[in-house]
C-alpha cells in the first residue's frame, strides 16, 4: 500500500457521497464546451477510453470514466477479504445475497476520489492511489460481480451523475461507461455508442493487458473480455443503440475516431449557441 501522489483536490469527482462539497477545477473563465456533455458507451476493447480523453482534451472538457468507480469498488472488497470469486460462482444458481449486502455497504460508504483531467485521470481509494492497481487481472475478472449488484450500482451511478453535472458545469464533460446514454444521463447532448468488431476488441484488449496481441494473448484475453460483455449485458444495454444515440465505428485509426467524436460534440456545441442567441434576439 502507498500514499498517492499529490493530485490536486479540484480535479477530483465525489469522494464519498454526491451531497458532500465539490469544487471545480481552474478553467478559462468561459470554457468552450461549458454545459455540454458528452458520454460514450462500449464494450470492453472498443477503445472508447482513448476516444473520450482526446476529445475531452480537444474540447478542454472534463473526463470521466465511470467504469472506474466499479473496479474501484471491487479493489476495496478484495482488500478487505471479501470473496468474490464465490459470488461470481453463486451467478449460476442465484445471487449470493450475504456477499452483495456486504459489497454494496463498502460501496455506500467508499472514501473515492476519480480526477477528471483527461491528461491524467487517476483513482483513490481511502487515500491510496489505485489508478494501475484497478486495471490489474485480478479486478478484471471479479468486477463483473460488483457492477451487476443493483444496489452498487444505485449508489454508484448517483455519484456518477453529480460528478457529470459538476464537470458540465465548469467546463463541459466527456464521459465514457456502458449505460450511460441510457441510465446515468440519456438527457445528454451527445450520445454515443462504440462498435467494433470482436477480433479486434479482442486484440487491443489483449495488448493492453500482456503487451502483445498475437494469438496466444488473445485467447488468454478472450474469456476475461466475452464473460464481463455477457455478465454486464444483464444490467447495461451496449450492445446495440436506443433511440437517439449515434453509432460510432471505432474499427479505423485513433485519429478517424476522435474526429468522428469531435463532429458529434461541435456540431451540439453550434446547436446550442445557436439556439441561445435566438433566444436573444
Amino acid at each position: 500500500m502507498h500514499a498517492p501522489p499529490e493530485h490536486p483536490s479540484s480535479t477530483d469527482a465525489p469522494t464519498t457521497s454526491p451531497t458532500s462539497g465539490q469544487t471545480s477545477e481552474q478553467v478559462p473563465s468561459v470554457p468552450r464546451a461549458r454545459g455540454l456533455v458528452v458520454v460514450v458507451d462500449g464494450p470492453s476493447g472498443s477503445g472508447k477510453s482513448t476516444l473520450c480523453r482526446r476529445a475531452a482534451a480537444a474540447l478542454g472538457a472534463g473526463y470521466l470514466d465511470t467504469g472506474a468507480y466499479y473496479r474501484a469498488v471491487c479493489w476495496a472488497a478484495l482488500e478487505d477479504g471479501l470473496d468474490l470469486s464465490a459470488g461470481a460462482a453463486a451467478e449460476a444458481g442465484g445471487r449470493d445475497h450475504g456477499l452483495d449486502e456486504a459489497v454494496a455497504g463498502l460501496a455506500r460508504g467508499l472514501d473515492l476520489r476519480v480526477g477528471t483531467d483527461p491528461e491524467r485521470p487517476f483513482v483513490v481509494v481511502r487515500g491510496t492511489d489505485v489508478t494501475a492497481a484497478i486495471r490489474e487481472s485480478r479486478i478484471s475478472s471479479a468486477v463483473s460481480v460488483v457492477a451487476t449488484n443493483l444496489e452498487v450500482r444505485a449508489e454508484l451511478i448517483a455519484r456518477q451523475r453529480a460528478a457529470i453535472a459538476a464537470q458540465a458545469s465548469a467546463r463541459g464533460v466527456v464521459a465514457e461507461g456502458r449505460d450511460l446514454t441510457t441510465v446515468v444521463a440519456p438527457e445528454a447532448a451527445v450520445r454515443v455508442l462504440v462498435v467494433v468488431d470482436e477480433q479486434r476488441r479482442l486484440a487491443r484488449r489483449a495488448l493492453e493487458l500482456h503487451g502483445t496481441s498475437d494469438a496466444a494473448a488473445v485467447e488468454r484475453t478472450r474469456d476475461e473480455v466475452v464473460r464481463r460483455d455477457r455478465d454486464d449485458s444483464s444490467v447495461a444495454a451496449f450492445t446495440e443503440a436506443a433511440d437517439g444515440v449515434s453509432v460510432l465505428d471505432n474499427s479505423g485509426s485513433l485519429e478517424e475516431g476522435v474526429e468522428a467524436l469531435l463532429a458529434l460534440a461541435t456540431a451540439a456545441l453550434g446547436e446550442r449557441i445557436t439556439q441561445t442567441t435566438g433566444a436573444r434576439t
